[in-house]
């Protein structure tokens, strides 16, 4: 059974930075595109941003210019590196597989303090 893992979560000042990572059991190629969600208290898990296999990317108009996704097939390794942090992007971030079945992280905490 394939497994998302993701680290990288954790407290920081709003303007700050972070960097996600999530590692996949198997090869990032299984994927159609790999994606990072967020889910803030009481409201719906929102796409964050999304890579597929050609590299084509997007974003959520809110992490535009800040928030940049990237894979490395070779270390199975999806990345979202975070900059210029605000309090709102506040949320448990997920990973996502995309194929036939989502596939989905546990989740990293990331709070931003102002």
């Amino acid at each position: 059974q394939v497994q998302l893992m993701e680290s990288g979560g954790g407290l920081v000042q709003a303007g700050g930075s972070l960097r996600l990572s999530c590692v996949a059991s198997e090869s990032l190629s299984s994927f159609t595109a790999m994606g990072w969600y967020r889910q803030a208290p009481g409201k719906q898990r929102e796409l964050v941003a999304r890579i597929t296999l050609s590299m084509r990317t997007n974003y959520a108009d809110s992490v535009k210019g800040r928030f940049t996704i990237s894979r490395d097939n070779a270390k199975k390794t999806a990345y979202l590196q975070m900059n210029s942090l605000k309090p709102e992007d506040t949320a448990v971030y997920y990973c996502a597989g995309e194929r036939a079945g989502t596939v989905w992280g546990q989740g990293t905490q990331v709070t931003v303090s102002s």
